[in-house]
This record gives C-alpha cells, structure tokens and sequence, in this order.
C-alpha cells in the first residue's frame, strides 16, 4: 500500500486548528512541527527557538525515536543551513542538503537527510524559530522526491500560524509569571502589614521582661505571658495569611490542569523523566484541590532534589468514592523509621497534617535502594 500523505483544506484546517489548541510553549512547538512533517509528508521535521548564545534555546524533532535523540547528543549551534534560515530569514529548499556549501556534517548517530526545505518563524522583523523538514516521502522513491514550490507555499503559510501560536505561548506563560508576581508581592506586603507590628511588640516586651526578671520576678512573668500571647497571635496571622494565598492557577485551571504544567516544567528542568496521569477526577472542593497540590510540589521537591531519582511518576485517580494522588521514583529511598526518630522528616510531617486538615489521609512507603512512594487519599463525591 503507498503511503498518501493528508491533503486538502480541510488537512490545513487540521493543522492550524491544532496549533491554536495548546497554551503552553512546548506544547505549541511540538504541534506545529508534528502538523508539518504531517501534512507535507515528510520523514523528518524539526524546529528550533534560537538563543542569544548562538545556540537554541528550545529544540523540539518529529520523525526521530528518544533513543535516537538521546544518541544524537547535544542540542544544535547555529551554523550551516541553521543559521542561514535564522540571520537571512528566507526559505531553503535543497535537492540534497549535503551537497550545499554551507553543510557542515552531523553526529555520528544522526538520521541520514537529503532533500530539505527550511523556512524562519518570524514575529514582525523577529525570527523567533526555524522550521525545517527533510526527506520528503512518496510512492516511488528511487524516482526522486524533493520538496515543491507548492510545499514551501504550505509550509509557509505553517509558518506564518505558527508564529501567531507561539507568540501567544509566549505571552501566556508570561502572564502566568506575572500573576505569581503579583501574588508574592501581596503576600509579602500582607504578611508585613498583618505580622510586623506583633513582633515589634514581642520584641519589646522580651526586653521589658528581660530587664525586670531579677528585680521583679513576678511582673517579669507577667511580661513573659504576654510575650507568649503576643507570639501565638503573630503565629495565628500568618497561618492565616498564607491559607489565603491560594495558587492562582487553581482557580484558573483547576487541580489537574495545574498539575500537568507543573510537572511539565519540572520534567523540562530536571535531568529525571517526571510524567503525569489523571483519569476519573473532575473538580474537588477548593481545600482538598490545594492540599493535593502542596502535598505533590513537597514529595516532587524531596524526589527531585534529594533522592537521586531517574524517574518520577505523579497519577491523580479516582477509585470509587476517593480521589488517588500517588507520587513514586526510583531514587535512594529511605528508612521511614529511622527518619523519624532522627528528627529528618523530609516534609512528611507537613504533607500529614495537609492531608489530615481535608479529611483525607496519607500513606509512605520506602526503604534504602527502593524508591518511595507517598500516596494521599481524600474523600469526593
């Protein structure tokens, strides 16, 4: 059976349609060069977001396996064909990309490439991206198969979409940063105006007390006491303070929304493979959402910094009447008992009390050379 690539309006639709789906940059990338190696039937595609260090700051293939990927090595420069798309911001479209002067080879482990056509991503007078495709497929390939003029109209037009998609990405991601700016800057002008004033006051009457302990016992206590009162009421605002700043994209996006970003951004900076699952939970009450939430960054945190993990493995699920949050690697693991007595709870008593405090419960299993999992279970309906 000969292979038809996707054809017509309605493939272009298609394509477009996809790219505006996604908000999230990586999810953006990976779309338009999946629709264009798709629909202009291509074995390879690939698109590169340069950085100002003559390399890219983002790289993102479609055609090649991870194990090819992982085997190819590290991410591109700017050179050759690259750069020629990114600094003259006009198509390439080559017979065969090795016999062009500006080739300048590649790993040993990189997929052998001939007929190429290549085309900037621009925003304005901007190249934001380089888009290229290589090794264009047909029926008969020992007939010749290289990229039309009507494909780099296709592509072209991909390009353009593609710019307005990413640079939406783009701004949504900012806007994300910015509210949790803003968010910070509230809580940090809360927390001063709510909590300063009761420690200037606790400071003082430390001293007052301090000063009045050896001459005037009985009115020293009395000044202890209120240093005492004074501390649980500093204690008291602040919790509350913080109880309030609920995560802005919780509200936004709901808990598995904003579980799946956060594990994709962790995924992108960690050298561990971090994955995320949810099946079967819809929303939950606002407390139990942001329980569930705290519980996941602390045991990713701990997983991630601290146990020399490979893999972490985040599910949300719903089993009968209780929602499911399970965190798992393959790190070191850990005495559970020995941790506790040595005083090291690597946050499990908080992650305990956060569970407690919604009705819900927690469980961790771990031991040295095991990995660990911690698992929270809260009731729903």
């Amino acid at each position: 059976m000969s292979h038809r690539p996707p054809s017509g309006l309605a493939a272009v639709s298609a394509a477009l349609l996809a790219m505006s789906r996604h908000l999230e940059v990586r999810d953006v990338l990976k779309t338009i060069v999946a629709s264009a190696r798709e629909l202009l039937d291509a074995e390879y595609a690939a698109l590169g977001v340069p950085d100002d260090h003559g390399g890219f700051a983002q790289f993102v293939v479609d055609g090649v396996s991870d194990e090819q990927w992982k085997a190819i090595g590290p991410l591109p420069r700017q050179h050759g064909i690259l750069a020629a798309m990114l600094h003259e911001a006009k198509p390439q479209r080559l017979a065969d990309v090795r016999e062009d002067p500006r080739f300048e080879g590649w790993p040993d482990a990189h997929p052998d490439m001939s007929d190429f056509l290549g085309l900037p991503i621009q925003d304005g007078d901007e190249t934001i991206g380089a888009l290229f495709l290589a090794n264009k497929r047909c029926p008969r390939p020992t007939d010749g198969c290289n990229f039309t003029e009507e494909d780099e109209e296709l592509l072209g037009i991909l390009a353009q979409h593609a710019a307005i998609a990413l640079t939406n990405a783009r701004l949504y991601e900012r806007s994300r940063e910015l509210t949790i700016a803003e968010e910070r800057s509230r809580l940090a002008h809360e927390l001063h105006d709510a909590v300063s004033q009761k420690l200037f006051s606790l400071r003082l009457t430390a001293q007052a007390a301090a000063a009045l302990v050896d001459r005037d016992p009985a009115r020293a206590k009395g000044e202890l006491q209120q240093v005492a009162d004074l501390a649980g009421e500093a204690v008291d605002e602040l919790r509350a303070a913080v109880v309030e700043l609920r995560p802005a994209a919780l509200d936004e996006d709901g808990l598995v929304a904003t579980l799946r970003t956060q594990i994709q951004v962790l995924n992108r900076a960690h050298s561990a493979q971090v994955t995320f699952e949810s099946s079967g939970v819809r929303a939950l009450p606002a407390t139990q959402e942001e329980a569930m939430l705290r519980v996941a960054q602390e045991a990713l945190h701990n997983a991630l910094r601290h146990s020399g993990a490979g893999q972490v493995t985040v599910t949300l699920t719903r089993q009968a009447t209780t929602a499911v949050l399970r965190i798992t690697d393959d790190g070191g693991g850990f005495d559970t008992g020995a941790v506790r007595r040595a005083g090291r709870h690597l946050g499990l008593v908080s992650m305990r009390h956060r569970a407690g405090g919604v009705g819900g419960r927690l469980t961790v299993a771990s031991e040295p050379g095991k990995g660990t999992t911690i698992q929270m279970e809260v009731p729903c309906g």
